[in-house]
């Protein structure tokens, strides 16, 4: 299987085509394709799924694809690397790890919130202008658009109320969708406030969430903190200390501690390494 990599922070390719075939293929990247005009089938870890115009697909690092065209079709790849995370500021990271290690990001078309595709199809008819202009401010207003439409995507999968759970629709989806929303308010992650918020007692809110998930509720909170946390080791320069704080760890001692725990080494080994011994 062919690997593609990607030698920029960000690459946009804009590819129109009546009898292409994309041979299956893994990205070391992150990529958009957004479907400007044309139907067919785009393939994502072996899932055949229609494209349509308006259509906004996300394809991860380690995601299989491929695709095969019925008619004439338009589209407009997005590829950025871990470089262009690192250049974001804090509210742009944290939109781009909700996306990227949300449970209920499943294959398909990303954008559930109809009135926003024309918003959508806007910002990339934008970006396609000034991939082709010699304007002032060229790049600054590129990357502005990229992050304009990755906020668009964050928010049709935050707006989710129910997904695929386990390979059925499930209740539970509407309480992770709250957890990793508010991530980075411990206060709202309280039992007593997630009680409150579902209409559920604080007494079987942990119950009903370990029946539905297999895992206790403030064991899954961690587990996605430190997700976060190791995207964050990896995707940006952050001061450790600082990722404590933001993370609702008293201090760096506290989160060495809770992330060898759990992963057996100390954040600053993962952040040199990557992974685990």
């Amino acid at each position: 299987m062919k690997v593609r990599n990607l030698y920029n922070p960000y690459e946009l390719e804009l590819l129109e085509t009546q009898n292409y075939e994309a041979k299956i293929h893994r990205n070391t990247f992150f990529e958009m394709v957004f479907v400007l005009d044309g139907t067919g089938s785009q393939i994502i870890n072996y899932h055949q799924l229609p494209y349509a115009p308006n259509k906004l697909f996300l394809i991860f690092p380690q995601d299989t694809h491929s695709f095969t065209i019925d008619a004439y079709s338009c589209f407009f790849f997005i590829r950025f690397n871990n470089d262009y995370i690192k250049t974001q500021n804090s509210q742009n990271i944290r939109e781009l790890e909700y996306i990227f290690n949300s449970h209920n990001h499943l294959p398909g078309c990303i954008l559930k919130t109809v009135t926003d595709k024309p918003f959508v199809r806007a910002v990339i008819e934008a970006l396609i202008r000034e991939k082709e202009s010699n304007s002032p401010q060229k790049e600054h207003i590129i990357q502005q658009l990229i992050n304009t439409i990755i906020s668009y995507a964050a928010r049709n999968l935050t707006l989710q109320e129910k997904e695929v759970f386990d390979g059925k629709i499930s209740g539970i989806m509407p309480i992770v969708n709250y957890i990793h929303q508010h991530i980075f308010e411990p206060e709202k992650l309280k039992v007593d406030r997630l009680a409150k918020s579902f209409h559920l007692s604080p007494k079987y809110m942990g119950e009903y969430f370990k029946k539905h998930t297999g895992e206790s509720l403030q064991q899954y909170i961690m587990l996605y903190r430190l997700k976060l946390i190791e995207s964050r080791l990896i995707l940006t320069d952050m001061r450790i200390s600082k990722i404590a704080l933001e993370f609702g760890f008293t201090d760096q001692s506290h989160l060495n501690r809770i992330f060898k725990k759990y992963k057996g080494i100390t954040p600053s080994f993962y952040r040199k390494h990557g992974t685990h011994r």
